[in-house]
């Protein structure tokens, strides 16, 4: 049977890929998940050229309601929004075959559960990271947590039931393209 693959926020697997050049280990993706299931580790910040340690940013309502962006806390010439945009775009199309994600929650690119702030810096809101948001609106039936969700063990049970019924569904899916593909053509094993 197919390894069933996840898609992870690298800092969750100790990747040292934080703003701060620190990571946020989990211990039970870590030690359990990754006996069970293939990790693809992704870190957007990174991805784009960032860097360790970097700037750290957040999400900035900036001129009206939808204009979410992605800024530099610190320095609010900082606008990394297009870049972590094109990353999720480019990125998603290689994650067609995974059953699930676990995003990191807070994180500006790939949290669930993100604080957007006014242009003072102060949270007003909350929302979606730049990265996490195109994966989800690309993959709406795709099973997304953030590791917050897998500290209860109903929470960890229903995320992993939905990670299996995507698996199969997809696993389906592709034996149906498969099949139909090869309807018309005959198949001779024994020339």
């Amino acid at each position: 049977m197919q390894e069933i693959r996840l898609g992870i926020s690298s800092c969750l697997l100790g990747a040292p890929v934080r703003y701060d050049g620190r990571h946020q280990r989990n211990s039970y993706i870590v030690d359990v998940l990754s006996r069970n299931f293939e990790l693809v580790s992704i870190c957007p910040e990174v991805s784009i050229g960032m860097g360790v340690p970097r700037p750290p940013i957040q999400l900035v309502i900036w001129s009206k309601k939808n204009d979410i962006r992605a800024i530099g806390v610190e320095n609010r010439e900082l606008d990394v929004t297009q870049a972590l945009m094109d990353f999720g775009r480019d990125t998603i199309l290689k994650l067609e075959n995974i059953s699930g994600y676990i995003l990191k929650s807070g994180s500006p690119s790939c949290g669930k559960t993100v604080k957007i702030h006014n242009k003072m810096g102060k949270p007003i809101d909350e929302g979606v990271g730049l990265f996490a948001r195109v994966l989800m609106d690309n993959y709406p039936l795709l099973p997304v947590v953030d590791e917050n969700s897998l500290v209860d063990r109903d929470s960890r049970g229903s995320f992993l039931d939905r990670v299996f019924s995507y698996h199969r569904q997809m696993s389906l899916a592709h034996v149906a393209l498969d099949h139909k593909a090869a309807k018309g053509k005959i198949i001779d094993n024994y020339q």
